[in-house]
């Protein structure tokens, strides 16, 4: 049949297409360095406000709600949301495709903790800051190594999914493509720091959503619901399958990987100093809202690929490449490569902006400032901070040089967020526990939660590193507790 043509009930069950790339490199390079530009522009244009670090660091501590929660969505609608949500979908159904979703219960119950994180440390400048507090310079050594980790593991899969992307849309060989995103994040970034990534963010975000309404109309359009459920019941019924193990164990692994994502990360943190007190709950309950549709849209592109007669050569590639199709069959063309690209690039980079930003405050405040006590002034900040950006973009840049699987990546650092769940709700809420059985307990967590991911199952790990480190905190709590100190 016409492989334009959407698929309709009746069509033979063995026909498949497969897609190529439908835009030239010429095109996609053209719009990835416009875009760049751009970025890199409005990085200047917005970094001349950042006159001290602080201001380079926090945007001046006054973020208002509708740059606080674009930000605080456009950073979380990754490279991963818009990519790994499919393939979740693809291989685990209907389970997989709400799997994803519960990553936004992160953001609803950041929420109240933003608050009391402005009134727990009111000149707080990272969220290494907070556990140096909380739980000693062992604590705060144990943390800093489990959130670089995975910040570069995070950084990792974003790279990889730029460079798949810009292969299966533009043609570009995935190490240049993959170069290529890196690169814009990184200059736009050193220029202007976190005014610069909030206010990008902003811009991102818009197109995120744009795009996002677009192609699920098209595919709205084109999919005949009843045909749809019949050629997914009869070719891949386990999709259906409601109460498949290791859908269910993707369900709740993700949700309390979702959970140790954001408690911990700086990248939330320096979100929640930034914005004004009053702003910060609204803005991160305002974020999930229109965070959560987002991957569950993802993944229903994803569940439409058979049904669409599409052969997905590569799994990770799903979500893109089912997009490009139901665009082009709309009668866009050649745009539908240039939309989807455009969109998903935003995605990435709002995800990759961040992360550099937030990652570089850790090394250089806490590493090469509290832990080497090294004195620096506003210009000497940015220089080093500028270096930091650099070696952490050219470390993720040598890692995803590999091509690993994104969803396999991404996954296995979920034991080592996990287990930082709980000593962030004691730090934050409790007066006082036992410092260093909530320290071993992270330990202890990470270590188990990633040797059941290697050696039983990836979609146990997280559940594994939480609830071992949940054990030790709640323990923590009764034998021989010690008040915090500043409580």
């Amino acid at each position: 049949r016409d492989p334009h043509r959407p698929a309709k009930h009746g069509d033979p069950i063995g026909f498949v297409m497969t897609l190529a790339a439908t835009i030239t490199p010429f095109t996609a390079w053209t719009i990835v360095l416009t875009l760049g530009v751009l970025w890199v522009a409005l990085g200047i244009y917005w970094g001349r406000k950042a006159t001290t670090s602080e201001e380079y660091m926090l945007a001046g501590r006054r973020v208002g709600l509708s740059l606080g929660a674009a930000t605080a969505m456009a950073t979380w609608v990754t490279s991963n949301t818009m990519m790994v949500a499919p393939v979740l979908a693809l291989e685990k159904g209907v389970w997989g495709m709400l799997a994803y979703a519960t990553a936004s219960f992160g953001l609803f119950l950041f929420a109240p903790m933003a608050s009391r994180i402005k009134r727990v440390l009111p000149h707080g400048c990272t969220s290494g800051d907070f556990f140096r507090v909380r739980f000693g310079r062992l604590g705060w050594f144990v943390f800093l190594t489990i959130t670089l980790v995975y910040s570069i593991t995070w950084l990792v899969t974003m790279a990889i999914a730029g460079g798949k992307l810009l292969e299966a849309l533009g043609g570009i060989p995935y190490a240049q493509g993959m170069t290529l995103i890196l690169v814009v994040c990184v200059l736009y970034t050193l220029f202007g720091g976190l005014y610069a990534v909030i206010g990008t963010d902003f811009i991102q975000s818009v197109i995120i959503l744009i795009g996002v309404v677009i192609v699920g109309v098209c595919v709205l359009g084109q999919l005949e619901f009843r045909s749809a459920y019949q050629h997914i019941s009869t070719q891949q019924p386990a999709l259906l399958d409601v109460m498949m193990p290791a859908a269910l164990l993707a369900f709740f692994n993700n949700m309390i990987f979702g959970f140790g994502e954001v408690f911990h990360n700086n990248v939330w943190w320096s979100r929640a100093y930034a914005m004004r007190p009053k702003v910060a709950p609204k803005a991160f309950l305002l974020a999930g809202l229109l965070w959560f549709p987002i991957p569950i849209a993802a993944g229903f592109i994803a569940l439409a690929a058979g049904p669409l007669g599409l052969n997905v050569p590569d799994a990770s590639k799903v979500g893109p490449l089912v997009a490009e199709h139901v665009l082009s069959s709309a009668g866009l063309g050649s745009a539908a490569g240039i939309i989807i690209l455009v969109v998903l690039f935003c995605s990435i980079a709002s995800s990759v902006d961040s992360l550099l930003a937030a990652t570089s405050d850790l090394l250089v405040k806490d590493i090469y400032g509290d832990l080497l006590g090294r004195e620096l002034s506003d210009r000497g900040f940015r220089k080093v901070a500028g270096v930091a950006i650099v070696i952490v973009a050219a470390i993720a840049w040598g890692l995803a040089l590999t091509g690993w699987n994104i969803a396999l990546v991404l996954f296995s650092a979920g034991p080592l967020v996990a287990s930082l769940i709980w000593p962030v709700i004691a730090g934050l809420f409790w007066s006082g526990c036992n410092r260093l059985l909530v320290i071993i307990g992270m330990i202890v967590g990470s270590s188990t939660g990633l040797v059941c991911y290697f050696t039983i199952e990836p979609y146990i790990g997280a559940l594994v590193g939480g609830a071992v480190s949940m054990l030790f905190t709640l323990v923590a709590r009764v034998i021989a507790p010690t008040p915090f100190p500043n409580h």
